[in-house]
């Protein structure tokens, strides 16, 4: 389980887990050093949703701010550009996809052939046998998340060989 954290309140409580890495969904781009330094601090590895950093555009150049100034352990993006200059500074660079269709599934596989990500998060990750099917395809390790509420979901996101879960669900935490 890697609990993703949505705001301050959430980050609070996910330090007092016992797990080692936490992603940070939403946070401003005056606070993301902060916050990577607190979780530090605490034991924790933060990764970085770059999409959703309020204040600061998704791009190559705010992934090296990012790498550089801030230090997280990883980088979250469905942007290749960002995953790639994720992995150039030695950043867990995982690159998430959002499976609506078959048509979306098949630009993943281009997307993460490009890419070549450290892991794939593939959300919803209710869907079992996509996970196994992303994972055998690629040879990427698979990510669940997005829609993750119960045990149950995660067993399933497990059985399916995912590798972790992220959920935002605090009962799972």
């Amino acid at each position: 389980m890697i609990p993703a954290i949505r705001n301050m309140k959430e980050f609070d409580s996910a330090l007092k887990t016992d797990y080692e890495y936490l992603v940070m969904l939403h946070v401003h781009v005056a606070q993301v050093k902060a916050v990577v330094a607190r979780a530090a601090q605490g034991g924790k590895k933060i990764i970085l949703h770059a999409d959703l950093i309020d204040g600061l555009k998704s791009d190559e150049y705010a992934t090296e701010f990012l790498a550089q100034e801030v230090r997280p352990s990883g980088i979250i993006s469905t942007r290749n550009n960002v995953l790639m200059t994720a992995k150039k500074k030695g950043l867990i660079a995982i690159q998430r996809i959002f499976l609506i269709d078959t048509l979306a599934l098949e630009n993943s596989y281009i997307q993460i052939e490009k890419t070549k990500p450290d892991f794939v998060e593939v959300l919803p990750g209710i869907m079992p046998h996509i996970i196994r099917e992303i994972a055998e395809t690629t040879r990427v390790p698979v990510i669940a998340g997005g829609l993750i509420r119960s045990r149950q979901d995660v067993e399933l996101a497990f059985s399916g060989g995912a590798v972790a879960v992220t959920s935002s669900e605090k009962s799972l935490w």
